[in-house]
């Protein structure tokens, strides 16, 4: 049975066949291009280690180790930075997708939601979206240095009840269960290799651009997930 989709979320037709099996868009949308682009925020809030959390963002030496556990090498770096020219003009296509997939999913708009009366919060998910396209580009051009290091962290905090609604001020569902940000690493990987085709690349390097973002995301989700582990643990 197709998933539903109840959340104000743009998708354009000619996405059909990059959308996920199963989740069909049957509504309309009016979160629109213009909207990821102007509602921003600035990195600079999310620059330092995250203060009176009780977490120590990783280390660069530390990083490094985990960076040869899943085999992430500087010509990832490099097909990142490929990947920067190909993405840029079609991130807002890319985030209609990754919204459509949320919004047809009730059980992931319910973290947009007012606890209470589990109504979305349209003017939270088009600041979040902003957010969203900042972090494709910025992972796509990322030093991977301890200023990103501790971003993650920082980011990870707001997906945890911790920290999550404080940056926007809204009243929504207090805390995303961890399972939801490691799943969401597959919906996102698997979506992104069409766009990655559409710079005119050789096949060798879509493949190569689409094998960093893997690692890339897969590197996000494990850092993001600190919060949920306790001290010591992670």
């Amino acid at each position: 049975m197709p998933c539903r989709f109840h959340i104000l979320i743009l998708v354009v037709p000619s996405l059909a066949g990059i959308l996920l099996p199963g989740c069909a868009a049957t509504g309309t949308a009016t979160i629109g291009k213009r909207d990821s682009r102007t509602i921003g925020y600035s990195r600079s809030d999310a620059s330092q280690p995250a203060r009176n959390s009780g977490f120590r963002a990783m280390s660069e030496a530390e990083f490094a180790l985990l960076k040869k556990s899943f085999l992430f090498t500087d010509e990832d770096v490099r097909f990142l930075r490929m990947s920067r020219g190909v993405l840029e003009p079609n991130v807002d296509e890319l985030l209609d997708v990754w919204y459509g997939f949320v919004g047809a999913n009730d059980h992931l708009v319910y973290y947009f939601s007012h606890p209470t009366t589990r109504q979305p919060n349209s003017e939270y998910l088009m600041r979040v979206r902003a957010r969203f396209r900042d972090w494709v580009l910025t992972t796509a051009a990322a030093n991977f240095d301890q200023a990103w290091l501790n971003q993650q962290l920082e980011l990870g905090l707001r997906h945890h009840r911790l920290k999550k609604n404080r940056t926007d001020g809204v009243e929504a569902v207090a805390h995303i269960p961890m399972r939801y940000v490691i799943a969401l690493h597959y919906p996102i990987t698997t979506t992104l290799r069409p766009f990655l085709a559409r710079g005119g690349h050789m096949e060798q390097e879509v493949q190569g651009m689409y094998e960093a973002w893997r690692k890339a995301v897969l590197m996000t989700v494990i850092l993001w997930s600190q919060p949920y582990v306790e001290p010591g643990d992670f």
